[in-house]
């Protein structure tokens, strides 16, 4: 007997739990379970063509559910051997989770060997396949959406970071987790799910997890975690997002395939303008757009302490507290640790909606002794992670 057939689209509640169930699900609330022949037909029974992501946690279908909500259905990886009551109690975090700028999550499915997430669906995509994917999305980021796009995801970090108990540690910001609803809202994906994922299931296969070229220096070397990483990360996104371009471009010049070089070199010139998207044909604030990328450059000094907190970041941003310009240090660049044993991944893989080609697819801010792996441990590479802040 399945663990959910009487719980199709309700809440675990102790009047609704079969009664082998009390113990596994003793202590659960308000998560959403859905039973798995719901969301098969949700999706068509999984079907190729309702799949727009697929990447190393698994796949994701957009699914319409019984209620006709529609739904981004991720599949995890089948190696999970997580009982039914330790999942639940790790997705209850996330389920609390309330924000503008994060993915909701509407609940889960946890029948025999099955273990799917259903979030809320987002018509536009990520900002991988959008802004820096090229104009085939068809989306025009005029500056102001710009603006609001930086503010919201720096939003979202803070507030994972300060307020959310235990804070999180996303370990994995980029462009691809990124996903925009129909207003180009920003909403951070895949936050708090690393014990939900089997320790040898990994997108990038690396000692730590993380994207190369969004790992900030000392997290790559050490594989110890704070929330700096996340920051030094959330610098090169804000940059991508000035830029419009990828932080890492083969096809230019040696001396401008990495943009966090770029950058560094062109604010040595004080010419940080040129880097501005060039589709925006001029029609953007000068100053605002160069006082992002010195903000992009706050976040990746080298020394983890130098970088700001993600609730500063947010005020720097919003115009609300200015920094002093001449606190800037050169940032942790590539090429000081390119030379790093890091093994590629030789199947690339993508994230929510990232593969689809029809998808528009009170704590202390200074944990900087907190980590969640050590050199030795960190070969169990989970993406995403959430920690207690043990600085009281």
């Amino acid at each position: 007997m399945t663990c959910l057939s009487f719980l199709c689209g309700r809440k675990v509640d102790p009047t609704t739990r079969p009664s082998g169930f009390q113990d596994e699900l003793s202590g659960v609330h308000n998560v959403n379970l859905y039973s798995y022949r719901e969301l098969r037909l949700a999706t068509d029974d999984f079907s190729p063509e309702n799949k727009v992501g697929e990447g190393g946690f698994g796949c994701v279908y957009k699914g319409k559910l019984k209620n006709g909500q529609v739904a981004a259905i991720k599949v995890l990886s089948s190696h999970s051997r997580q009982g039914i009551r330790e999942f639940l109690t790790e997705i209850q975090v996330i389920t609390d989770i309330e924000h503008e700028n994060l993915v909701k999550l509407y609940g889960c499915c946890v029948e025999g060997n099955h273990r799917i997430l259903v979030y809320n669906y987002l018509e536009n995509n990520s900002l991988a396949r959008t802004l820096l994917g090229g104009s085939q999305s068809g989306i025009y980021f005029n500056w102001p959406t710009r603006v609001k796009i930086c503010i919201g995801i720096a939003s979202g970090l803070a507030y994972l970071h300060k307020e959310v108990r235990p804070h999180i540690i996303h370990r994995d910001i980029k462009a691809s987790n990124i996903l925009l609803d129909k207003d180009l809202t920003p909403k951070i994906s895949d936050f708090g799910l690393a014990k939900l994922i089997p320790p040898n299931v990994t997108h990038v296969s690396t000692r730590v997890a993380g994207t190369v070229g969004y790992l900030a220096p000392e997290y790559a070397i050490t594989g110890q975690v704070t929330r700096r990483v996340d920051i030094y990360s959330f610098g090169i996104l804000l940059i991508e997002i000035v830029s419009g371009r990828s932080n890492n471009n083969t096809r230019l010049p040696m001396d401008e395939q990495y943009i966090l070089e770029r950058t560094w070199q062109l604010y040595e010139r004080n010419e940080l303008v040129l880097l501005v998207d060039a589709t925006l044909n001029g029609d953007f604030d000068a100053e605002q757009a160069c006082r992002f990328l010195k903000i992009g450059l706050l976040c990746t000094q080298d020394s983890p302490m130098l970088r700001p907190s993600m609730s500063t970041v947010v005020e720097i941003l919003s115009g609300k507290k200015d920094f002093d310009e001449s606190t800037i240090t050169k940032p942790g660049l590539i090429t000081d640790f390119r030379d790093l044993k890091i093994k590629s991944n030789p199947k690339p893989q993508h994230h929510l909606y990232h593969t689809s080609s029809n998808q528009n697819s009170s704590g202390s801010d200074t944990l900087d002794n907190m980590t969640s792996t050590s050199p030795s441990s960190s070969r169990a590479t989970m993406t995403f992670t959430a920690i207690c802040d043990r600085s009281g």
